[in-house]
């Protein structure tokens, strides 16, 4: 099949999705994570002149879109440039695709004692009762891996009462080793289960009675099929669903693709979803162009009223890299 192809079958597809989102009857219900998607604006997400800006988790608070992404300089590297400058930022929009507006750095540099003085990256964000959690990775400037070059990075999480701050960081990391790609998921009493994983991408799930802790490992190595990452973890219909990437195409037979998993607990007996394919690294533009693009990571979705209403990825093109959502209709 060659592009031009490709491209107006991509948009057909789109078009059946709108005509069956205005019925929104069972033929939508029983559409894949994927057929959701629909084409975006190519202005749109969240792009910032002189940074890579990679993660994106987006929350509205009274009308506006608040999205919480990670950006460090274009002067370092790309990826790895993130270790040692990361720092996360917020934006804002009236609409939830965009484009966002840098607003403040939210978690940067700090005292050389604190476990995340050095960079801050991966955020996530969530409400909890009265007080927003942001979670993400950070590092100090000397604690290192075990027999590896790399700084020790752990999962930790930041507090504040307004949108707009203060935020409050934790004293010291909730997960006290190696970890990476936090997913939080709460459940109506309060209590958390936080996926994540480490170097070798070994996956774990921990819980506490709330996220302030205590966090306790209640599953390791809870997928040992291959390698996954970036994980969104939510729950529907007494079901946990996990949507990540499959680092090495095992799942989706297409690396980096997005897979759609499945759990009766969230803590373990992952399995396959029917629809296993989550999204693939083509972006529909409205102006009827494809993106292609080179990397597309850390799935984040937007949730409102028990619908995920967007997928918010990284982006990669091969030379810049930004925030970029796209609308599911109907919501999934």
């Amino acid at each position: 099949m060659d592009g031009k192809t490709k491209t107006l079958l991509w948009f057909a597809t789109a078009a059946l999705i709108a005509i069956v989102s205005l019925n929104c009857g069972p033929a939508a219900e029983n559409m894949s994570f994927r057929e959701h998607i629909v084409p975006v604006d190519e202005i749109s997400g969240l792009k910032m002149d002189g940074y890579f800006v990679w993660g994106g988790s987006a929350i509205k608070v009274d009308g506006i879109y608040h999205l919480f992404a990670s950006r460090w300089p274009a002067h370092t590297t790309f990826p790895a440039g993130y270790r040692t400058d990361s720092e996360i930022v917020r934006a804002t929009s009236e609409t939830l695709t965009g484009p966002y507006t840098f607003r403040e750095v939210v978690i940067g540099e700090r005292d050389s004692t604190y476990w995340d003085s050095n960079m801050a990256h991966n955020p996530t964000i969530h409400k909890v009762a009265d007080t927003y959690v942001l979670y993400y990775i950070g590092s100090d400037f000397t604690s290192y891996q075990q027999d590896d070059p790399h700084l020790l990075r752990r999962v930790g999480y930041a507090t504040a009462k307004s949108i707009d701050g203060p935020w409050h960081r934790s004293d010291h990391p909730v997960i006290d080793a190696e970890s990476n790609n936090p997913s939080a998921l709460f459940e109506d009493d309060g209590s958390v289960k936080l996926i994540f994983r480490d170097t070798e991408l070994n996956i774990f799930c921990a819980t506490a009675p709330s996220f302030e802790g205590p966090y306790t490992v209640v599953g390791e190595s809870i997928w040992t099929e291959c390698r996954l990452e970036d994980f969104y973890t939510f729950k529907r219909g007494g079901i946990y669903h996990m949507i990540c990437e499959d680092n090495v195409g095992a799942v989706s037979g297409h690396e980096r693709w997005g897979v759609h998993l499945v759990s009766d607990n969230g803590i373990d007996g992952w399995r396959r979803h029917e629809h296993v394919v989550a999204y693939d690294h083509d972006i529909g533009y409205n102006g009827g162009t494809v993106l292609h693009c080179v990397r597309r990571e850390r799935p984040q979705l937007y949730i409102e009223d028990g619908t995920v209403r967007a997928l918010f990825t990284s982006v990669y093109d091969g030379r810049n890299t930004w925030c970029q959502p796209v609308e599911l209709i109907p919501p999934y």
